[in-house]
């Protein structure tokens, strides 16, 4: 599909001006904008930017939440040939000077008066940044600073200019081509600083037309589009596939109303990363827990049932009649009600990566009857590398190579790609382009892994992060820290685990307990705790989280490559690991390196064989006030079991 994205957007106004492009919940109420009102809106902010200087193959920040009016900001650079580079709306000022430098960004469009105050807040370590635009003017009527208005006003000045010049916005979108740069994407940078990734229309759209297809996307789909826009699975999901099908996105009120306005709009293409579908299944497991007896007695029957007939349903595979039976009255009692309930009941394909997912949470959602699959991907690919087709969603594969793509393996084991939906290099930065794309063509992934007899891809962990154990009764024996810590997340329990392992003689790990469910479950018990910390190092909780570490080393033991990854020590930590402390990026990975050196003194105690710790750690507010959390934390041994040797 040879166009770029403005062309795209005309080619929807033109054919079906009336229908809904975007819609965003205001004040309680969907506000519906189509698609003849998005174009008018576009060329609206794009003759403004003109005339405020913007010009072709410069970059603009856009930063907030998922808002039409900064979609059609996006698109407005793409129509004058300028660059849109979303920024992560939660990031700290800090966190925006490296991109803005990098980029030599003067203009930025912005959602709201927390992100003008961190532009203002950053602007004399970024002196070429002149030009600051914000959506919502909520607080903002006594800011006077050079360069700051209002979008409305631009817009309002880009009426008047296209009306002197009605051939402009035209002219412009025709000057574009699809192998211009239509994107740049900052990574989260786990080391060093984030890097711009580049891409341009042709490697996005591509990509994107590639996935409508697999998943037959029409018009008539419907997306909720609720995570950062920075993020580029949000992007290829709500921005590039939406322009490529021309489906209605929706945009909610606010992070706090997402489930809610999730059950109003009734999604039919979801998109999640694990965390997220671990939420939902914490918020349900803790509404049964707090349900009757007779509910709970349905719930858990019904369940049984679902997980054993479920999946194999939902795969068109043959269930007995008696099993078919049971299943229906459970998808009329339970399954039905509870994807209602998680706001799922229209969703024809739902998706999840970013993460490995743990194996039990894939099949409860599948169980239930909502068509959840895996992809495979990153920033650097456009996304689609591997999709999983309908009726081969497998909890241990990421997919089938899709259309255009090639997949092999280095010496090593490291995944290598070769597609057209690859970026176009990183920004400014040929050496780390070099180490990532071949002269031939081929991409670094980072992942090892391999393809499976059923000609599917399995991610065993990152390249650098798959160790071995040195010495002790497991010498030799590898060591995958991610795929560990992705079975520890299953358990509602927990919400973030850190393993470690490589050149040592045994695995330990730091865990942070999920306050909202250990909470709840600490009150059933009657069990009195003064908040995070307090509770974190009850002795009860350490002992639940040890029933949850010894399943996982039960599990880990029938696994005849990663037995030796049993955990054989942990902690509860004090506090929960956090973006703004450094310790996750801002997409919920884990900084592995950083947390060791951080807490450095936590893994010298489980190393060192220590029963307890203290520790003091410094945090940050979302006030930006600073404070520190101190505990003396306790060290657990875990029981770990012998290797199950498969039958012959």
């Amino acid at each position: 599909m040879q166009t770029t994205f403005p062309r795209l957007l005309l080619d929807h106004a033109k054919r079906r001006p009336g229908a809904a492009a975007m819609r965003e919940k205001e004040y309680g109420i969907w506000q519906t904008t189509t698609w003849a009102g998005m174009a008018q809106l576009v060329e609206a902010i794009a003759c403004g930017l003109h005339q405020a200087g913007l010009r072709r193959g410069e970059h603009m920040v856009v930063i907030g939440a998922n808002r039409p009016r900064l979609y059609a900001t996006m698109l407005a650079a793409q129509s004058l040939g300028a660059i849109p580079v979303p920024l992560y709306q939660d990031a700290v000022g800090a966190e925006c000077v490296f991109p803005i430098n990098n980029a030599e960004v003067r203009f930025a469009v912005v959602e709201d008066q927390e992100q003008v105050d961190k532009m203002l807040e950053i602007r004399d370590r970024c002196p070429q940044l002149s030009h600051i635009y914000y959506d919502d003017p909520r607080g903002l009527r006594n800011y006077d600073q050079p360069g700051l208005g209002a979008l409305e006003e631009l817009m309002g000045a880009g009426q008047a200019f296209a009306k002197i010049h009605p051939q402009l916005f035209q002219q412009q979108v025709d000057m574009a081509q699809p192998d211009d740069v239509a994107a740049m994407f900052f990574t989260s940078g786990t080391t060093g600083n984030p890097k711009g990734v580049v891409h341009t229309h042709n490697t996005l759209i591509d990509r994107a037309a590639v996935g409508a297809r697999f998943d037959k996307l029409t018009e008539n789909d419907e997306v909720l589009a609720y995570l950062p826009p920075a993020w580029i699975g949000q992007n290829i999901f709500s921005y590039a596939q939406w322009l490529v099908a021309g489906y209605v996105v929706n945009c909610p009120e606010s992070g706090a109303t997402v489930t809610i306005d999730l059950k109003e709009v009734g999604p039919t293409y979801y998109f999640a990363p694990p965390r997220v579908f671990e939420g939902l299944l914490t918020t349900v497991m803790i509404r049964m827990e707090d349900a009757g007896a007779i509910k709970r007695k349905m719930f858990h029957t019904c369940m049984d049932v679902a997980r054993r007939v479920g999946p194999d349903k939902l795969d068109g595979k043959p269930v007995g009649l008696l099993d078919s039976i049971k299943y229906a009255l459970g998808n009329v009692f339970v399954y039905g009600p509870l994807r209602n309930s998680l706001g799922l009941s229209r969703v024809r394909v739902a998706y999840t990566a970013g993460e490995a997912i743990g194996p039990d949470l894939f099949s409860f959602y599948r169980s239930i009857g909502i068509n959840l699959k895996q992809l495979y991907g990153s920033t650097e690919t456009a996304v689609f590398v591997c999709l999983q087709p309908d009726n081969e969603a497998r909890a241990d594969t990421v997919g089938v190579p899709c259309e255009g793509v090639e997949i092999k393996l280095s010496d090593t084991g490291e995944i290598l790609v070769k597609s057209p939906g690859l970026l176009k290099g990183y920004y400014k930065n040929p050496e780390a382009t070099a180490e990532v794309l071949t002269a031939d063509g081929w991409y670094h992934t980072s992942d090892a892994g391999f393809i499976d007899a059923s000609g599917h891809l399995k991610i065993i962990d990152r390249v650098k992060d798959v160790g071995r154990i040195k010495g002790g009764a497991n010498d030799g024996a590898m060591f995958a820290p991610k795929y560990v810590e992705n079975k520890l997340k299953f358990f509602s329990h927990i919400k973030e685990a850190v393993a470690y392992g490589d050149q040592r003689e045994k695995v330990c790990a730091m865990i942070n307990i999920d306050f909202e469910a250990v909470g709840n479950w600490a009150e059933r018990r009657n069990l009195p705790y003064a908040g995070y910390t307090d509770l974190a190092q009850k002795p009860e909780v350490y002992e639940l989280i040890r029933e949850c570490v010894e399943k996982v080393n039960a599990d880990l033991s029938r696994d005849e490559l990663l037995a030796g990854s049993q955990i054989s020590r942990f902690l509860v930590l004090h506090k929960e690991l956090d973006a703004d402390d450094g310790e996750l990026t801002r997409t919920n990975k884990v900084r592995r390196g950083f947390i060791a050196d951080k807490y450095s003194v936590l893994v010298d105690a489980l190393y060192g064989g220590k029963t307890e710790q203290y520790i003091e750690t410094q945090v940050k507010f979302e006030d930006g006030r600073t404070g520190s959390v101190s505990a003396t934390l306790k060290v657990d041994d875990a029981r770990t079991f012998a290797p199950v040797k498969a039958a012959a």
